[in-house]
C-alpha cells in the first residue's frame, strides 16, 4: 500500500487558503485508503472512543507495522489516512518516536475539529501506540 507521507501531506494541506479546501483535501486522502474486508470489522478491533466506528488491524512485516484501517464515516477516513502517514510501515521504534502532536500542530487540525473527533483521533493515535509499545 503505498499512502502519502507526513512531508508530502504538510506541503499539500500548506497549499490550500481556507479549510473548507483542507476538508475536501483530507476527505480525498480518505478515498485512497485500500478498502478493509468486512469480515474485519470485528468487535476487537472497534476503536473504543470515537464517535464513528473506526476499526483498525495490524500485521507485523519483520520489524515493521502494517495497519488497515476503515470507518464508517468519510472525514473519519481522511483522519485515517493523516495518522496512516505518519504510522504505517514503520518499526515501533519509530512510531513510538514520533511526535504526532506537532504533526498536528503543523497541520492545524485540532483546533478545525470538534471535540468529539479530535477525542477520536487522539483514540486512534492511542490506540497505535499501545500496540507499538507491545511489540517493542
Amino acid at each position: 500500500m503505498s499512502l502519502a507521507n507526513t512531508a508530502e501531506i504538510l506541503d499539500d494541506i500548506a497549499f490550500f487558503d481556507d479549510w473548507e479546501e483542507r476538508y475536501k483535501y483530507i476527505i480525498d486522502l480518505g478515498k485512497e485508503l485500500p478498502p478493509m474486508d468486512e469480515s474485519l470489522h470485528t468487535p476487537e478491533r472497534l476503536v473504543k472512543g470515537c464517535q464513528s466506528n473506526v476499526w483498525l488491524d495490524v500485521q507485523q512485516e519483520a520489524d515493521r507495522l502494517q495497519f488497515i484501517v476503515d470507518s464508517d464515516a468519510v472525514i473519519v477516513r481522511g483522519l485515517l489516512a493523516l495518522v496512516l502517514a505518519a504510522y504505517h510501515d514503520k518499526t515501533a521504534q519509530e512510531i513510538c518516536a514520533f511526535d504526532i502532536d506537532d504533526y498536528f500542530r503543523q497541520l492545524d487540525l485540532e483546533r478545525h475539529l470538534s471535540p468529539t473527533r479530535g477525542n477520536g483521533l487522539r483514540a486512534i493515535v492511542g490506540r497505535i501506540r499501545t500496540i507499538a509499545e507491545a511489540v517493542r
